[in-house]
């Protein structure tokens, strides 16, 4: 790498979220409590789509793909915030920075690929719904999913290419608790201009293309849902698309403003980035679990199931042999 013949750091250092260390436990204790809600709460989404025959269609596909990449995501960023919490010493290698970079890039991009192709699944099941079946086969989800990751992939490739042929001469403290970009720009000693301009530019293209769908999807949505003359099928069907949209303006207002924004040491950098990339993996699975009656029912069909085969194991168990002395007198009589 041309990275490497000229610059003299070898790993950054990260000021992190405090540095008084009660602040510092609390943060821990919360974070943790924050990741293990994340990691169980998609885990059970995993689980339950995959265990339920009924939930087996392109919606709860794509919301399985979600609940991966929320699991991925959040595993990027919060174990090395907490492991930062803990010790003294918060550095990280030059190769550990950019692969974060990367990482932080390619979940949150590939996420944004995805909501995008949900918003497009819940217009063609309610504005099409007699071709909702052909439009969208498995094969066709699959592709979708694929090329969502192949297309963030190629953006990742292209942001840790921007940070490789950096020159970092002195500075080396990151005033963030994780590897983004725009924090690493104030540390190099070369021209930045093109690598932000391409920054921008990146992000623009990817925000733009993942928002205009689900913006003209809802839209087309929302007209269709105003021509339901019954009422209680108009709030069904609002109901099913509120979740998407909430996870939506979550994910791409703190994102999308996170990277457009000026780089800055205030807080209003961290806030943003811990809203995508530690709050947002932990809302999804309530937001889709908690808003969708489907789900909860296979939640309860999935539990009913284990308690029965508890149930029917245990009765199926035979007793205790009786004693021996038993057996003989009663043999005798």
């Amino acid at each position: 790498m041309a990275w490497r013949n000229h610059s003299t750091i070898t790993e950054f250092i990260l000021i992190g979220l405090s540095d008084d260390p009660y602040i510092e436990a609390l943060l821990f204790v919360f974070f943790l409590g924050i990741y293990l809600l994340t990691v169980m709460g998609n885990l059970m989404m995993l689980l339950v789509i995959r265990a339920d025959s009924r939930l087996h269609t392109p919606m709860y596909f794509f919301l399985s793909n979600l609940s991966f990449l929320d699991l991925c995501f959040s595993s990027v960023t919060v174990p090395k915030l907490l492991k930062d919490l803990l010790s003294e010493k918060r550095t990280i290698s030059v190769e550990g920075c950019l692969t974060q970079v990367f990482f932080v890039f390619i979940t949150p991009g590939t996420e944004a690929f995805l909501l995008s192709v949900m918003a497009y699944d819940r217009y063609a099941a309610i504005c099409h719904p007699l071709l909702y079946g052909q439009v969208m086969s498995p094969q066709f989800c699959v592709k979708l999913v694929l090329i969502s990751w192949g297309l963030a992939c190629l953006n990742a490739f292209v942001i840790v290419f921007l940070a490789i042929n950096l020159d970092f001469c002195e500075a080396q403290t990151i005033h963030h608790y994780i590897c983004e970009l725009p924090s690493l720009f104030p540390l190099s000693c070369s021209d930045i201009s093109i690598n932000v301009d391409i920054l921008i530019c990146s992000i623009l293209l990817h925000g733009l293309g993942t928002f205009l769908p689900i913006f003209f999807s809802y839209a087309r949505i929302v007209s269709t849902i105003l021509s339901i003359s019954s009422t209680s099928g108009r709030s069904k069907t609002f109901s099913t698309c509120s979740s998407h949209l909430i996870a939506v303006t979550l994910f791409f207002g703190s994102g999308v403003i996170r990277y457009l924004m000026p780089t800055t040491d205030s807080s209003l950098v961290l806030l943003l980035s811990l809203q995508y990339s530690a709050v947002t993996p932990l809302l999804n699975p309530l937001i889709y679990s908690l808003k969708n009656k489907e789900v909860k029912a296979a939640v309860r069909r999935t539990l009913g199931k284990e308690i029965k085969q508890q149930k029917q194991r245990k009765g199926s168990t035979p007793g205790p042999l009786a004693p021996k002395c038993y057996l003989s007198l009663t043999a005798t009589k």
